[in-house]
Formats: C-alpha cells, structure tokens, sequence
C-alpha cells in the first residue's frame, strides 16, 4: 500500500504545465538544444530534398538511356540520329553521342580538307572526349549527394552532443533545488533524447539513400563507358573502311 502511494505521488510531482509533446519539448529546451534540433531537422529536410530530387532524375536518365539505345542499335544513320537529336541534348548518354560525333567529325574533316583522309589520331581524340564527358556529366549527377554522407556521420554526434547538454541541464537543476524527483530531471532528459532521436531521424534516411544512389550513379556510369566502349568500335570499323 505504501508502494502504492509512493508512486502516484511520483506520478504527481511532475507539474502540470511540463508539456511532453514535440513541440512543447522544443519550446521548452535551453537554446543551445534548441539549436541542436533547429540544425538537425533541417538537415534532415534538405536530405529528404536531395534523395527525392536524385531518385527522380536517376529514374529519368536510366528510361532516356534506353530510349536512346534502342534507337541507336535500330540500325538508322548515326548522322540522322544526331541531327534528331540537335545540338542541346538533354541527357548524359545522349550528350556523351553528341560529343563524340562533333569531334569524329570534326576531325575527319580537317583530315579530308589535307588530302590525308581519316587521321590515324581521330580514335583517341574521340576517346578523350568521351572520358572528360563522362567525367562531366557523372559530376552533375553526383552533386549534392555528399551532403547525405555528411549528414549520415555526424547527426548522431550532433544529437549526441544535445543529449549530453541537456543532462548537464538536468543535473544543474538537481544541483540548484537540492530535489531528485522526477519533476526535477524529467523535462531535460525528455529534451535531451529528444535531441537524439532527431539525429537518427536526419542520419538514417540519409545512409541508406547515399549508399543507394551511389550504386545506382555507379551502375550508370558503367553504362556510359560500355556505350563509349561500343561507339569506338564503330569509329574503329569506320575508320578501317575509309582506309580501305
């Protein structure tokens, strides 16, 4: 019985204006945890807005991808192809053509202009230009997603940090008012796991996509240099044509 008393007067020693809900946790915080959950959540917002941002332009790319592939193996003119294309591609593999057949042709004709043909250095300049584009568009494509990877390491070490200050609050406040009830250390160490939660909440999501996007920006890169691969195959055959 007297257990019985000795909880519900526990129960009851915590006020009635401490409010447990999220946002009155907030309010309620010391402003260095109020910082804390301020920088968490909206790390954890611009994470949302960079996984769905690259989600949808991955998905685009990959179905532009094999629209393009299916109509460059359809076995029509790759001269009629770029022109359909024109000069403002709007996706990697589509841009990587582009700049391949400018350069081909480019260099074909400064070769015809000399009355030397097709130049034997016209592969690897075409080569090279298909590296620094793959280079430059992969680096479009990759922007931003470092900041998930941030975000993915240190949100808990930033939560981490407002958990443990709003102990310490805790603590000064037992100090203060020599009491130990739960009235007392009760709104700080809610604040302070609190802060914690936030910081799992922005790091969870943000590991989990990067490590996601990565592999797909992975796959797609090995993709542009498998198409690069087959174009120069072409040029190669083009070449030995030419020469022939």
């Amino acid at each position: 019985m007297e257990r019985d008393v000795n909880a519900s007067q526990l129960a009851g020693s915590v006020p009635a204006h401490v409010d447990f809900s999220i946002i009155g946790m907030f309010f309620q915080a010391d402003i260095v945890v109020k910082i804390v959950m301020l920088m968490l959540v909206l790390a954890s917002i611009w994470s949302w807005a960079i996984i769905i941002e690259k989600s949808i332009r991955l998905r685009k790319v990959a179905q532009q991808a094999d629209k393009f592939e299916n109509d460059f193996w359809s076995g029509g003119s790759l001269d009629q192809l770029a022109d359909r294309i024109g000069v403002r591609p709007d996706h990697p593999m589509a841009i990587l053509f582009i700049s391949a057949m400018r350069e081909w042709k480019r260099s074909s004709e400064r070769g015809l202009a000399r009355g030397e043909g097709l130049m034997g250095g016209v592969q690897q300049r075409v080569a090279q230009v298909m590296r620094v584009t793959i280079d430059r568009e992969m680096e479009r494509l990759e922007r931003y997603t470092g900041f998930l990877a941030t975000v993915g390491s240190t949100a808990p070490f930033v939560g981490l940090f407002g958990t443990v200050w709003g102990i310490m609050n805790s603590f000064q406040s037992i100090a203060a008012s020599k009491n130990t009830s739960l009235a007392v250390v009760a709104p700080g160490i809610a604040e302070a796991l609190f802060a914690t939660a936030l910081g799992l909440v922005a790091a969870i999501p943000a590991v989990i996509a990067y490590n996601k996007i990565t592999a797909d920006l992975g796959r797609y890169t090995t993709r542009l240099e498998g198409f690069t691969g087959e174009f120069q195959a072409i040029l190669s055959r083009q070449i030995d044509e030419e020469a022939a």
